[in-house]
């Protein structure tokens, strides 16, 4: 009976304080139980889109004189299966063709047969350009060095054997050859082979026809593979597990199949990748979202501590009324258990809202419950304690004429005796130098190895600096306020006018009170700034890193004979397109190496694509360009050819292009000005980009392969223009930037943090709004006693306004101006700290401001709402003090 007179009183005496504390522990739990939803349902995400993009999952060797049908059964027996088929490989010396009255030849290739219904399980293997697919299938780049199409005839150069004739049915592109054509059996360590520059595709019994003597005179030429899709619904849906399990069957197939065959695991090797970006995922939850709740946790203790006098006076009475220690907690206990469970209750109920709301959470929600259950009880936790040891350390340790004491001499806390606050931002300023400037890598997948750690020390620089900030922010904020100095005078002058002086007395014995006010807004505004400043950054370079691999909002890919260029004038007049550039794509030989070569025009490129600083060694874009536009004959070099080559800036390099006259290659210096690390839809190894104009008028073509697209607005929507405008051929292939980010993204920019930072961000706002607007009104509820003294003794209702508007224009300038400065300062260490999220890493943060402008607009609005409901109301001083 006592414990529910105690609470009608607290809800009806009490009850903004409850629900405080309540607010606080629902966000807590809201918070906690939305990202852990959002953190099982990315692995999910990064596991079904890293399995989707695996062409083909494992292409098994047979080795020469091994039975494949044991090979088979050995296959079906390690792994879940979905479909095999078998594909053969034979050594070439070379091809050869007589067109147009000459003859041209390439060095060695590999004649390649699929057996029967290969493409319908393998659709990516083999994209048609021309012609069609029933006979001799030529690869688009060795088409191009015999200066051949459908219906010539193609010379096949056996080894050991006299030539082969075939006649060319169509020719195609293979999307897929570095996976198609690498060396099985290889160390993880192995550098990948390059796949061949020439390649024929022949159907299986001409296959047979032509190599089956090879074979027998040459077994060491021609191989036999066994191409692979296992059952992907049987995969677990976590990247590491996943991981785990193939890789297992994998050792499991070759501990069956030793000294039979050789296995390639391609989508190990790609969970393998994926697992790093998941630990990436689990890194960004404790970076973004434990400062959230440990904000949570903190404004719940505040609201709590907020009352604290008052309850220890509450609980001095009901000791002189005979009440024991044991009573004092079981009244405080209730009390919690009222917080505790509606505010567990109202967050679990926000966090399936958000499940509902949020894109990604609502497929995994069902089956958390015990992550929901352990963060529930983590609420009730943080509750009871927020109440219960307060009391326990009062009555235990004050006595009853200590804590009805109303004058106590203020004493400065030990962590300020200390000077915690300096020494914390030192630590972190050194922890921070020592991990940015190594080069270290926070996440640690080695190749070949289950394990994956992270390294958690990088955890170290933004705790310390938080947990610094907030320190340094009271410091600094009692200094001002207990001194009484102009700046406090200053900053409230606005509010208090001519009462100043006197305003700046009154609030600078209450010193305590207002430097936790203000640092819970501080660290409020903080979280909110720091959060939004990443994800703008972070969403920002995913886009950067999509246009690097599209090459433009969208790109039009075409050939050397059917060059997507010669369309640049219906490109360009499509209404959704912002502007057009052309660029050309050639084969060079860099010694024996084949390397990609862009022509492009350095002084339009811009107007198509987006060209990062970072992108260029030594140079900014801008100072590249320009060189390169006053260097006809100069090119840019990848980083990798710089270092085989041992090259020089200012070196001349004979590179062998194919001349569209003869159809042969023939050597063309080049200049070499710079070096290009990543160029718009270059591979990430080894490419050249040179003017268009030079390549041009050095081989006889001015044919563009490439048509790069700046959109006016959606991408996909120009795509779609873009694709309906060539219907008339079909050989060229239209892709946006929104299929290349779903193509580099295992991944984090896959799995889009919009999730996981819509969640933040929502909850940023709220607590900002919260941190402010409450502690000020729970501060004013504890002043209504001076409030009404004042109102009673004559105090004018304009003169009262002055301390209320006053006390809240000090919580808003110093929450705000230690908020954002924090904010910046660690959201520009989080970047700095997470470079390996970032490809390449931002020249500078992205700040948005229209999410800033709104935030503080919303604390703004939540100060003066405060004041608002705080003041007395006219005519009713008497009837309050009564009450107080």
């Amino acid at each position: 009976m006592m414990v529910l007179l105690w609470i009608r009183g607290v809800l009806a005496r009490r009850f903004l304080r409850v629900a405080g504390a309540a607010a606080g522990i629902a966000l807590t739990v809201a918070l906690l139980a939305a990202m852990a939803l959002f953190l099982a349902n990315a692995g999910a995400s990064m596991t079904a889109r890293a399995v989707s993009a695996v062409p083909i999952d494992w292409q098994v060797q047979v080795i020469s004189g091994a039975d494949p049908d044991l090979v088979g059964k050995a296959l079906s027996e390690a792994a879940p299966v979905k479909t095999v088929h078998q594909v053969r490989y034979a050594d070439v010396a070379g091809f050869e063709a007589r067109t147009g009255g000459t003859t041209q030849t390439t060095g060695p290739g590999q004649a390649v047969a699929f057996d029967s219904r290969y493409s319908s399980n393998f659709p990516a293997e083999i994209r048609p350009l021309s012609g069609t697919l029933d006979g001799a299938l030529i690869a688009q780049q060795t088409a191009a060095n015999l200066h051949v199409g459908p219906g010539d005839t193609v010379s096949i150069q056996r080894i050991g054997l006299p030539p082969a004739e075939v006649r060319i049915a169509g020719v195609v592109d293979l999307p897929d050859a570095d996976a198609l054509f690498q060396a099985v059996g290889l160390p993880p360590q192995a550098a990948p082979q390059a796949p061949p520059d020439n390649v024929l595709i022949l159907p299986l019994e001409t296959w047979r026809q032509v190599f089956d003597p090879q074979q027998k005179a040459r077994p060491d030429t021609t191989r036999l593979q066994l191409h692979v899709r296992l059952a992907h619904e049987a995969l677990p849906p976590d990247p590491v597990t996943a991981y785990t399990f193939v890789t297992t069957a994998q050792h499991n197939l070759e501990a069956r199949v030793a000294g039979q065959a050789l296995v390639a695991d391609n989508l190990g090797s790609r969970l393998g990748a994926v697992r790093e970006d998941a630990l990436y995922a689990s890194v960004l939850f404790l970076f973004l979202g434990l400062p959230g709740v440990a904000l949570a946790v903190a404004l719940t203790f505040a609201v709590t501590a907020s009352g604290a006098a008052r309850r220890r006076t509450e609980q001095a009475l009901l000791r002189v009324r005979g009440a024991t220690i044991k009573d004092i907690l079981l009244l405080s206990a209730a009390e919690a258990a009222v917080a505790a469970i509606a505010g567990t209750a109202i967050g679990i109920a926000a966090a399936s809202l958000a499940a509902i709301i949020v894109p990604g959470l609502e497929a995994v929600l069902g089956v958390n419950v015990p992550t929901l259950l352990l963060v529930a009880s983590f609420g009730l936790l943080v509750g009871f304690i927020a109440f219960l040891y307060p009391a326990w350390r009062d009555a235990r340790w004050a006595t009853v004429t200590a804590v009805r004491r109303t004058v106590s001499r203020p004493r400065a806390p030990l962590w300020q005796r200390l000077w915690l606050d300096i020494l914390l931002l030192a630590t972190a300023g050194l922890f921070f130098w020592q991990s940015a400037s190594t080069g270290y890598q926070i996440v640690l997948a080695p190749e070949g190895v289950a394990a994956i750690s992270v390294d958690y020390k990088a955890f170290i620089a933004p705790a310390l600096f938080w947990l610094g900030m907030a320190l340094l922010t009271i410091r600094l904020s009692a200094a001002v306020i207990a001194g009484n100095g102009a700046l406090l005078r200053m900053i409230i002058a606005p509010a208090s006018g001519p009462l100043a002086p006197v305003v700046s007395a009154a609030l600078s014995r209450q010193a305590g009170r207002l430097t936790i006010g203000i640092a819970m807004t501080a660290l409020a505004i903080s979280f909110a700034t720091s959060t939004a400043i990443f994800n703008t950054t972070y969403n920002a370079q995913a886009r950067i890193d999509a246009e690097l691999t599209n090459g433009s909002d969208v790109t039009v890919f075409g050939t050397t004979d059917r060059p997507a260029g010669a369309h640049l004038v219906a490109l360009a007049s499509l209404p959704e397109t912002a502007a057009a550039e052309p660029m050309q794509h050639r084969f060079a030989y860099v010694g024996a190496d084949l390397q990609d070569l862009y022509g492009i025009d350095p002084a339009r490129i811009g107007r198509a694509t987006g060209l990062s600083d970072a992108y260029f060694s030594g140079a900014s874009a801008a100072g590249t360009l320009a060189l390169l536009a006053a260097t006809p004959d100069g090119v840019l070099v990848s980083e990798e050819t710089v270092q085989d080559f041992q090259l020089q800036q200012g070196d001349t390099i004979n590179l062998r292009l194919i001349d569209a006259r003869d159809h042969q290659y023939h050597p063309v210096a080049f200049k070499f000005i710079g070096v290009a690390r990543e160029f718009p839809a270059a591979p990430k190894d080894s490419f050249l980009v040179a003017n268009s104009a030079y390549v041009a008028r050095m081989t006889g073509s001015d044919a563009s392969e490439y048509v790069l697209m700046r959109s006016k607005a959606d991408p996909a929507a120009l795509a779609r223009q873009a694709a309906s405008a060539l219907t008339s051929d079909p050989s060229l292939k239209v892709t946006d930037i929104g299929q290349a980010a779903h193509l580099i993204g295992s991944s984090l920019t896959a799995v889009d943090l919009g999730g996981l930072t819509t969640i933040e961000l929502g909850f940023a706002v709220v607590m900002a709004a919260a941190a402010a607007g409450l502690m000020l009104a729970l501060g004013f509820l504890e002043r209504r006693r001076p409030f009404a003294i004042l109102a009673a003794i004559g105090a004018k209702p304009r003169q009262l306004a002055a301390f209320l508007w006053s006390e809240g224009l000090l919580i808003l300038v110093g929450g705000m101006t230690f908020g954002l400065l924090s904010g910046l300062l660690t959201a520009w260490m989080l970047v700095k700290l997470l470079t390996g999220v970032f490809d390449p890493p931002p020249e500078a943060l992205s700040i948005p401001w229209l999410y800033l402008a709104v935030m503080l607009g919303l604390v703004a609005a939540s100060v003066a709402a405060a004041v608002w409901s705080a003041r007395p109301s006219a005519g009713q001083a008497a009837e309050q003090l009564r009450d107080l």
